[in-house]
């Protein structure tokens, strides 16, 4: 089950200094992890993904590998993030089997979350709902979609993009089941304080 604060990994080479500041968002209660590279470095995204998995083991919340099955599947990792271009939910389901988490990105598009749950997803991602750093030309997502998902969708709901500790209780209110953050999290002078702070938002809810 994805609740709460869905913690992406930010862009770094240095294997060491992602792995101290994944623990320290685990250690203040992030609920999912989320290995997010652009890099090029197939050695390198090995190396980090298979450490991020057994971390993530040791706090037992559950690491998803974004936009990669291949190396999901190589690190035995708990899930794969599927996007527009990643496959389908269902060649997932071959490579990483049953037990695993499969979540799709739904931007800002309903009825592709309707089809996703249809085809087995356990979650869906709208967004961005705020203007996100990471992603600036994302379409902006409307919060009456979470309104729409909550009341339609059986699958948790995550949303992401540009979200921050002051505007995500609006999000939360909505119906999030969760809050997907990068900067905002990895940023911050304290990250274990911030993602205290940002689970704490999920203490009341749903």
């Amino acid at each position: 089950m994805i609740k709460g604060l869905y913690a992406i990994t930010p862009d770094t080479p240095d294997t060491e200094t992602l792995l101290a500041r994944v623990k320290l968002a685990l250690e203040g209660g992030a609920a999912a992890v989320q290995y997010r590279s652009k890099s090029g470095d197939t050695a390198l995204r090995h190396e980090q993904a298979n450490e991020l998995a057994a971390l993530c083991r040791e706090f037992l919340v559950p690491l998803i590998i974004n936009d990669d099955l291949r190396l999901a599947d190589l690190v035995d990792a708990d899930g794969v993030h599927l996007g527009k271009d990643d496959g389908t939910v269902r060649e997932a389901r071959l490579v990483l089997g049953s037990d695993k988490l499969v979540g799709v990105s739904c931007y800002d598009d309903f009825n592709r979350a309707v089809a996703a749950e249809r085809e087995g997803a356990d979650y869906v991602a709208f967004g961005s709902f705020f203007p996100s750093p990471t992603k600036p030309e994302a379409p902006p997502a409307p919060l009456d979609l979470l309104r729409l998902a909550r009341a339609r969708l059986q699958v948790p709901v995550v949303a992401i993009g540009g979200i921050t500790l002051e505007n995500s209780a609006t999000l939360v209110t909505a119906g999030a089941d969760a809050v997907a953050v990068i900067t905002a999290l990895f940023d911050s002078p304290d990250i274990q304080i911030t993602a205290a702070a940002f689970a704490a938002k999920f203490a009341t809810q749903h």
